[in-house]
């Protein structure tokens, strides 16, 4: 008896329904019967959308048996934030007052994305309207569920994306990434994701209305993919870089570099800007260290990264000024105690004046320069994506030392966002019971080093889902 459809990887599933292995369908009703199994124990899919991916399976099936050459992701099931638009499905953000709003056209990494043959079958949860904290919560689905163990964090925003991606119920999630939005669950649920290079991927983040939004939120933002494997995460990031008119940002940069000279350097950080590493982290970055020297990188210690501290301050504050004029409206949207995780950031993070904000933006360029200088030197970096273990739900929010713990813990996330380079989180192994996993960060627009660095990570310590959801219970 051969194994369900769903624990095939997403490049088997495609080639599988492109040689007529099987069929479109079924590969599609597989995922389906897996969702209705595990989804009650987990909250990761809000919106399943088993109609419509059912029809769109019957049309791929009908376009091979009519002869037609079908795409990469063929037949692929695939999971979408519930902030990123599909087409005729309400996207709501999470949030109550967002319930009704139809989107009138996919968004484009969703667009890319079935034009390559894969199917949407679902949104995923995330924290109400992204701002409701690290953890996987909203106003309208309420709270998802670490598939390791029900009493911590699946970590988010795109939480939903890494435990529908865990469990099976599809191979793909896509999610988007401004501090750590997609590794950080992926380290929590032991599952792969690409944060991509600033202007690698298109998109249109005109959600809500005609306007652009400001320069924080264009230069922050990237839509990432997370799959449970690095040869599924490299074939998500082909079919989704490229170029589109409606996003300027976006480059045509090969989707590969020139081959790099001798042994490539990786420098490696266990613990950035000294503030605290826990102990299982820092043995994940280790074992990565040493599956990558056994692959023949030349694995270097360093002191740190450049320019942390001042790298965080002045994310925090760009991110605050731009925050700031909208805060009283979308305070009232994030529902009840919603608002906790922000407020506290607004109240500790005053909103810089014009010549102030002038000044950030220069600092950020020069932030940027000296990570260009040091990702020269090392064209890979490797760290933790968190540095602790999946925490508790809602830390963040609790109060202060929560919220402050939960930013020390993402700040690599967050630097690495900042200046806008691509970074790959793998898992490494379990640690009493939980997934453990690292980033490994590259030069702009060098997404294929972090993909073989993950991969070679990867081969030598393997895959770790699918997982059944666990009970609740003791680690370890």
């Amino acid at each position: 008896m051969r194994d369900p459809l769903w624990k095939m990887s997403a490049t088997e599933q495609a080639e599988a329904v492109r040689t007529a292995g099987i069929s479109a369908v079924e590969l599609i009703d597989s995922h389906l019967e897996r969702i209705a199994e595990v989804n009650p124990r987990v909250n990761a899919v809000t919106q399943i959308l088993a109609e419509r991916a059912r029809a769109d399976a019957a049309r791929t099936d009908r376009r091979r048996a009519a002869g037609e050459e079908l795409g990469p992701l063929a037949g692929v099931p695939f999971t979408v934030k519930e902030s990123t638009p599909v087409e005729g499905v309400p996207t709501t953000f999470g949030a109550e007052r967002f319930r009704d709003l139809v989107a009138r056209a996919d968004a484009l990494p969703v667009a890319r994305l079935r034009a390559a043959g894969a199917v949407p079958i679902g949104h995923s949860n995330m924290p109400t309207l992204i701002l409701a904290g690290m953890h996987t919560r909203s106003e309208l689905f309420g709270d998802t569920a670490n598939p390791w163990h029900p009493g911590l964090t699946p970590g988010g925003s795109s939480g939903g994306d890494a435990v529908a991606v865990a469990t099976g119920m599809a191979p793909l999630g896509l999610g988007n990434d401004s501090g750590g939005s997609v590794r950080i669950p992926a380290q929590f649920c032991g599952v792969a994701a690409l944060k991509p290079s600033t202007g690698r991927f298109p998109a249109d983040h005109r959600i809500l209305g005609p306007d652009d939004p400001g320069p924080a939120s264009q230069m922050l933002v990237t839509d990432g993919p997370l799959a449970r494997s690095v040869a599924d995460l490299r074939l998500a990031y082909e079919v989704l870089a490229g170029t589109d008119p409606r996003d300027p940002r976006a480059v045509p940069v090969p989707l590969r570099g020139e081959p790099l000279p001798g042994p490539v350097r990786v420098a490696v950080v266990a613990d950035p800007g000294g503030h605290g590493v826990h102990p299982a982290v820092r043995g994940a970055v280790q074992a990565a260290a040493d599956a990558l020297r056994d692959a023949g990188y030349e694995v270097c210690e360093v002191e740190d990264v450049p320019r942390l501290d001042e790298a965080l301050d002045a994310y925090g504050r760009i991110t605050v000024t731009e925050f700031a004029p909208t805060w009283p409206v979308v305070r009232k949207l994030l529902g009840d105690g919603g608002d906790r995780y922000i407020a506290g950031a607004m109240e500790r993070t005053p909103p810089a004046s014009a010549d102030e904000f002038m000044k950030l933006m220069g600092t950020w360029m020069s932030i940027r320069r000296s990570w260009a200088e040091f990702l020269d030197a090392y064209p890979l970096l490797l760290g933790p994506s968190f540095t602790e273990p999946p925490v508790e739900p809602g830390l963040e929010s609790r109060d202060e030392a929560g919220r402050a713990r939960v930013g020390s813990g993402m700040r690599l996330c967050t630097v690495t966002s900042f200046v806008g380079v691509p970074a790959v989180a793998v898992p490494t192994g379990l640690a009493d019971g939980l997934p453990c996993g690292v980033q490994i960060v590259g030069r702009a627009f060098r997404e294929d080093l972090c993909l073989d660095a993950a991969r070679a990570v990867e081969d030598r310590l393997g895959v770790l889902t699918p997982v059944d959801p666990r009970p609740a219970g003791p680690t370890g």
